[in-house]
């Protein structure tokens, strides 16, 4: 088993072990050591960190294993490495700042099902490799979200339609409004930091950046200069107070790199100071408008939170791009919530595939029952025509779904076994292997049509 050191700047990271591919010995086994720097592997004599995921300017993030679970589950270790040489007093509150987020997310993880849990959080001290005072690791461990960040997501498949922009808004805005209902600004929101797992829902990671603002003193929110060039509004990059907004600022600018497939710097005028994205896509106005009020470089002319986001992307009308200034101590008249419209969910390239071998498979038993019946060739293919449009209709409408795609054809099949009379005197294995047919030969057009359309959307 390889084992990763956690050191930075260790020259040699990566540990190999031959007698931890034993899992008897994985679970027993004494502290390892790096052999390069000499650092501890395995981490509280639990988690050992087995892949670098990624590096920045304040940590890194590691894949990591936790020997301590029954099925040796997968987790994140995060590392926050104070910069510099810190006095004591500095690094005390580092270890202070580094609890308080620890509480902050374990709270929050806890609570919503689209944040990763917090699993633990400890300090590890060591004798430093030079003749100074020692060092200490500050680690963070969390759920493993297993899948592809938007990022990953759009240099595998490219731009990002319209509705998949939607469905990422009607499942991230809930997220937004959990957190900032509790006070807690994200500040670092960007593609990367969007996870897909594997069954398709979205989770908000990477709360190193996380501001409290619910109990400052004063109100004041100040920035503390953490954010990402291009995603950040000028209130963060300033140092200023950050909002709600700020995250909705950062949010658009997400989206709109998503749909035209552009770095942020390259879709932003600082000339004009405006966002020139429009020219690049095709978009409804609803939704252009949204996100070009979400981008306003005023915190106070944009959206106030992402619940009015949610009720202006699916109610009659959108406001105006631009709002005047409110005058001092005047209130927003309330407005009436407007019911969501249910946005239809882009269709998976599995569900499409496991949808034509269904109507293909159904499709021939139908036929071939129907034929048995009517002995007619022409009525035979009108009514099947019918009833399997009837089938493809439900899929989209998504009423049939899932384990239904298994159960509609099992029943149809077993149905045509026990009554032979429906068979038109062809044998089992024949309409068995007529149907399998069926089914590949739909599945092939339908992999053909999807590429042809992928290709014509590529050129125009």
């Amino acid at each position: 088993m390889e084992v990763y050191c956690t050191r930075p700047h260790c020259l040699r990271p990566k540990n190999h072990f031959a007698d931890l591919d034993d899992i008897t010995t994985l679970k027993t086994t004494q502290q390892k050591y790096c052999t390069s720097c000499g650092m501890p592997l395995i981490l509280r004599d639990r988690y050992l960190p087995i892949k670098l995921l990624g590096q920045g300017g304040f940590g890194a993030a590691f894949l990591a294993i936790d020997r301590d679970t029954p099925k040796m589950r997968q987790c994140v270790v995060k590392q926050f490495q104070p910069s510099g040489n810190l006095t004591e007093e500095a690094l005390e509150k580092a270890r202070t700042l580094f609890t308080q987020e620890a509480e902050t997310l374990e709270e929050i993880g806890n609570e919503h099902k689209q944040i990763p849990n917090l699993f633990a959080f400890f300090t590890i001290t060591l004798p430093s490799l030079q003749p100074s005072q020692p060092n200490q690791f500050f680690y963070l461990v969390q759920e493993y979200i297993d899948g592809q960040n938007l990022e990953e997501e759009l240099i595998q498949n490219g731009n990002f339609s319209e509705v998949q922009v939607l469905e990422i808004l009607r499942e991230i805005l809930p997220v937004l409004t959990f957190i900032h209902d509790r006070g807690i600004i994200h500040r670092d929101i960007k593609p990367s930091n969007i996870m897909r797992r594997r069954d398709g829902k979205l989770f908000l990671l990477d709360f190193g950046a996380v501001k409290q603002v619910a109990n400052s003193p004063s109100g004041s929110a100040a920035s503390t200069g953490i954010y990402s060039m291009g995603f950040a509004p000028p209130e963060q990059m300033s140092g200023s107070q950050v909002f709600p907004s700020t995250d909705l600022y950062a949010f658009a600018v997400t989206l709109i790199t998503l749909m035209t497939g552009q770095e942020a710097n390259q879709l932003f005028d600082a000339y004009t100071n405006q966002w020139k994205w429009r020219s690049q896509i095709t978009v409804s106005p609803r939704l252009a408008d949204i996100l070009d009020k979400m981008l306003l470089a005023a915190a106070s002319q944009r959206f106030q939170s992402a619940q009015e986001v949610l009720e202006a992307l699916f109610a009659p009308s959108v406001p105006p791009t631009v709002l005047p200034q409110p005058l001092p101590q005047q209130q927003p008249l309330p407005q009436p919530p407007q019911r969501p419209i249910p946005v239809q969910p882009a269709f998976a390239t599995w569900e499409l595939l496991a949808g034509a071998a269904f109507s293909g498979f159904e499709g021939a038993l139908i036929a071939i029952a129907l034929f048995s019946l009517v002995k007619n060739p022409i009525i035979t293919l009108a009514i099947a025509f019918v009833i399997l449009g009837s089938l493809i209709f439900s899929q989209t409408k998504r009423w049939i779904e899932k384990f239904d795609l298994l159960i509609i054809p099992t029943v149809s099949f077993a149905i045509i076994f026990f009554i032979p009379y429906l068979r038109g005197g062809l044998p089992i294995q024949q309409i068995l292997i007529f149907t399998v047919a069926a089914a590949l030969i739909t599945i092939a057009m339908t992999t053909l049509f999807k590429l042809i359309y992928k290709l014509l959307s590529s050129i125009l």
